[in-house]
């Protein structure tokens, strides 16, 4: 018999993806199914706990910006309580646990408990968000350097990031948690020497049925998101690599003012 994938006392921490349950790794799949206890957040998408066992505890330890449910010393403490009583623990985190999933804050608590931990990786955001806009996030002359960064500053505080270095316009930058803070990035970013022109992609709820998708440019970005935007999760992929194309948009898409919004598929009610 080959070896359990998740041994009892044992936490993975597991990519959920962006929320389509069709892009978890196979890997994902049979580490959910076979999960006793699943501390999961509020970007992991409902398809993808309907995979674990009825008899599996679903714990949800959500966090978004500005309405946090649990402290991360709290997430940290469940875990360890869950591995050291015996379960077979799967940590689920959206996109993939090591970009912007403070998967180091907690494999070192597990370490530190003497805690079996591992990582199973998965589709982070901006690559869903390329896909389904039909874009590649590198572009042969046009972007060679990918960059990822987040616009969650904390509380009241500005973005501490190094807008000389990331307004490259050979790079495609991908802005997550972005919303809320689009006028900031674009200002900074121009302000660092980025043209207004520079196209920019922003993808509310990245590959599930709700998804919307609208191109405009930087100096419009700010209108943009305020007017076309809804509730949901939305990542922002700045750079020419990301520019609406013929062999990646209809026509009548391709034409569309920078403002207006392009959505492909119709917008559909989804349950948060």
């Amino acid at each position: 018999m080959p070896p359990e994938l998740i041994r009892p006392g044992e936490v993975w921490l597991v990519g959920a993806g962006p929320g389509d349950p069709d892009l978890l790794t196979r890997k994902a799949e049979k580490l959910i199914v076979a999960a006793d206890a699943i501390f999961y957040d509020a970007l992991v998408g409902e398809g993808v706990l309907e995979l674990a066992r009825r008899s599996a505890r679903l714990v949800f330890v959500g966090k978004r910006s500005g309405r946090h449910s649990k402290e991360q010393e709290s997430i940290n403490a469940l875990l360890v309580e869950a591995a050291l009583g015996g379960d077979r623990v799967v940590r689920l985190k959206g996109g993939d646990p090591s970009i912007f999933g403070r998967s180091g804050e907690e494999l070192a608590y597990l370490a530190a408990h003497g805690i079996s931990a591992r990582v199973c990786p998965g589709v982070t955001a901006a690559s869903a968000a390329a896909a389904s806009a039909g874009v590649s996030l590198t572009l042969r002359g046009l972007a060679r350097r990918l960059e990822f960064v987040t616009a969650h500053a904390g509380a009241g505080g500005e973005l501490d990031l190094d807008w000389s270095k990331i307004a490259d316009r050979g790079a495609t930058l991908c802005v997550y948690m972005g919303k809320a803070a689009a006028a900031e990035v674009a200002g900074k970013l121009m302000g660092a020497g980025l043209s207004g022109a520079t196209p920019v992609l922003a993808v509310e709820n990245a590959s599930l049925p709700g998804e919307r998708i609208f191109s405009t440019r930087l100096d419009l970005l700010a209108l943009a998101v305020k007017t076309a935007i809804g509730d949901g999760p939305a990542v922002l992929l700045i750079g020419e690599a990301v520019a609406p194309r013929p062999a990646a948009v209809s026509q009548t898409a391709a034409q569309l003012a920078p403002v207006r919004p392009r959505l492909f598929p119709a917008d559909r009610h989804i349950r948060q």
